[in-house]
């Protein structure tokens, strides 16, 4: 009789386990999607038509904001690429200060453990 209550237990248990694994799992998933957007509305322009037509924007209203959103992505993107040129100058500089500090065994080391990290953020952003 113990031995079967014992069983019982166990089964029980598992099952527990499983379900809080469950409930658990889906939570979790639940919770991406929220501080993500994973499966987010759409694409950029269909997010957009939904707040044309949330706006009753005219068709004429539809073209100029398109029109100015446009050349706004053009610029910051231009500013973007300027940045990105201006940062690279910016991380050459201090690579070479980092060289006159650390040995060469230290600063190979160096570099793989802030390449893994730059790589580590890319691929955390997912956008």
């Amino acid at each position: 009789m113990s031995n079967n209550k014992f069983n019982w237990q166990v089964r029980a248990a598992a099952l527990s386990v499983f379900f809080l694994g469950f409930f658990g799992g889906a939570l979790a998933l639940n919770a991406y999607h929220v501080w993500y957007g994973a499966g987010s509305s759409g694409t950029r322009s269909q997010r957009f038509e939904r707040i044309f037509d949330q706006l009753d924007l005219s068709d004429a209203q539809k073209a100029d904001v398109q029109k100015i959103v446009g050349e706004t992505r053009g610029e910051i993107q231009t500013l973007k690429k300027d940045c990105d040129a201006h940062v690279q100058e910016i991380r050459s500089r201090s690579d070479e200060r980092f060289k006159g500090i650390f040995s060469d065994e230290q600063y190979g080391k160096f570099v793989n453990l802030r390449d893994e990290l730059r790589q580590s953020r890319k691929s955390g952003k997912g956008n």
